[in-house]
């Protein structure tokens, strides 16, 4: 099995479809870990975005993902990180296939609902910015 951090961003508990999503995941085969409701400090949001830290969107996305409650997850499955970004589709969700949570709920590139790690590798790193092994069951 396989791990993957998935987060339930602002936008989507602004539009308070947290449920619909997070049966989604259920419904794609995906096993919940560890899941927690909480608000980004901005050291926080610096912190695990700091890989986009030269970017120019990345001050608005500290901002962003600081600006309401979010839901981290790590979600267990067989090819967890690849099963997960399917699920949720390309980051702008006009590019996103049909079906897919961004393509169902997604405004804009930039309030696209959910964050998805992108390789095995930061998915390890993202889970445990959020978790301790002792959290995760």
């Amino acid at each position: 099995m396989n791990r993957t951090l998935a987060i339930l961003k602002p936008d989507c508990l602004e539009k308070k479809i947290q449920g619909k999503v997070i049966q989604q995941i259920i419904d794609a085969g995906f096993t919940i870990k560890g899941m927690r409701l909480i608000k980004l400090t901005p050291e926080s949001a610096q912190k695990f975005y700091e890989v986009h830290k030269e970017r120019p969107f990345y001050s608005a996305l500290v901002e962003y993902m600081t600006s309401g409650p979010v839901i981290p997850m790590a979600l267990e499955k067989e090819n967890a990180v690849a099963d997960y970004r399917k699920l949720i589709g390309a980051t702008n969700p006009e590019k996103a296939d049909e079906g897919t949570i961004r393509k169902l709920y997604a405004d804009s590139i930039e309030r696209n609902i959910v964050h998805g790690s992108d390789s095995d590798e930061n998915a390890a790193k993202e889970i445990a910015h959020f978790f301790n092994e002792s959290d995760i069951v």
